[in-house]
């Protein structure tokens, strides 16, 4: 019985625990947001064609608007200006948080669940408004206990107004998304323009996008290549010369490994079910010859064939089903105390999968069978009289 549980509850729980794996990466990834892909400046080869030197190059809104108006597969994209080098300060305390300059379809892109107040809007852009969205832990250091929407901050001595925070994102002690700023992007390219790229006055530090569909995010990334590369002077077939990322593909890559590890996970869980189904039918058939007197009167008595089998199947199928009901309620008990933990970040909840429960019932019918089948078949096919001889 303890094989038929530990494999029941085995298989549920491994592949419970990869669900829970997969799951708590997949919310990682959409704390970010939806299907959102990166470009960074990067840098080329000197001379076209050659692989021995390479040259910085910078993104400009010249990228950002080919990108806007020549790629197809891209559903929207946006400009991002981007300091880490400017000091928050409140009436309270100070932070020194990312500060991000960017257009009103920022949130359309990423992730940017608001708590209180509200989001930039066009005219906030267009007029170079000072107002300012903190993120939850921005708030919490500059205005502790404290409403802040309404309130003034300096940045760099600048004065900006508190239009709207940010809820928490993410999980953890990881506090980089929490504690960044943002203001519109024309207001950051007039007081706060990117740092280090020479004497660029155009010079964005990175670009999000967004495919049409996630089936066409390769296309709309070659598309964005190709501009890229044409706008700098470097062949776009060299991956080398780009500084990037595709959520898209490390999510699918990720699913991969969960998929290769859920099948590996339940091949253990399903060896574990067969040993003990092997030990249930050794248990029946050390029941047989102990009973093999019982089984001779029986027969002796009038019992077909077909009943004496019936009796040692269903005990052996009964024998099965307990053990993997006290399997699954273990791995169910497991899961429910390990919800009541606080969860590590990239890892949410163990949680029973279908498809899994579906192949623990389809696994553990096939061993009730086999358990029972073969020892009452044993059973029945014993004579009367040499059963009855037998001491």
């Amino acid at each position: 019985m303890f094989g038929i549980a530990w494999g029941v509850g085995s298989l549920l729980l491994l592949v419970g625990l990869g669900e829970g794996f997969r799951s708590g990466n997949k919310k990682q990834f959409s704390d970010l947001g939806e299907n959102v892909m990166f470009i960074w400046s990067g840098r080329a080869p000197a001379l076209n064609g050659s692989f021995t030197g390479l040259r910085q190059y910078y993104l400009t809104e010249n990228d950002y608007d080919d990108v806007v108006r020549e790629a197809p597969h891209v559903k929207i994209a946006v400009p991002v200006l981007s300091r880490g080098d400017v000091r928050a300060v409140s009436e309270f305390f100070n932070s020194s948080g990312q500060l991000l300059g960017v257009p009103p379809a920022f949130n359309q892109i990423r992730y940017i669940p608001i708590d209180d107040g509200r989001w930039m809007n066009d005219l906030d852009n267009s007029e170079k408004r000072a107002v300012v969205v903190l993120g939850d832990e921005a708030r919490r250091v500059l205005f502790p206990g404290r409403p802040s929407v309404g309130s003034i901050i300096l940045l760099n001595g600048i004065r900006f107004q508190v239009v709207g925070t940010l809820k928490r994102i993410g999980h953890g002690d990881n506090n980089t998304l929490n504690l960044r700023i943002f203001i519109p992007y024309n207001t950051m390219r007039q007081y706060y323009p990117p740092t280090g790229v020479g004497e660029l006055q155009n010079a964005i530090n990175f670009i999000n996008y967004q495919p049409v569909s996630r089936e066409v995010h390769e296309l709309a990334r070659q598309e964005v290549h190709k501009i890229i590369a044409r706008n700098h002077g470097f062949d776009y077939q060299n991956p080398d010369s780009f500084d990037e990322w595709d959520t898209i593909r490390t999510v699918d890559q990720i699913g991969k490994i969960f998929d290769a590890m859920n099948v590996f996970l339940g091949s253990v869980g399903l060896v574990t079910l067969a040993l003990g189904a092997i030990g249930i039918v050794n248990v029946m058939l050390v029941a047989v010859a102990d009973r093999t007197r019982e089984i001779g009167l029986r027969k002796a008595l009038g019992a077909t064939n077909g009943s004496v089998m019936f009796q040692f199947f269903v005990e052996g199928a009964f024998l099965t089903l307990v053990s993997g009901v006290i399997g699954m309620a273990g791995a169910a008990a497991i899961m429910a105390g390990l919800a009541q933990l606080p969860q590590p970040p990239g890892f949410d909840t163990p949680r029973l999968v279908p498809t899994t429960a579906v192949l623990a019932i389809s696994s553990l019918a096939v061993a009730g069978i086999l358990a029972g089948l073969y020892p009452a078949s044993k059973a029945a096919a014993l004579q009367p009289v040499e059963a009855l001889r037998k001491e």
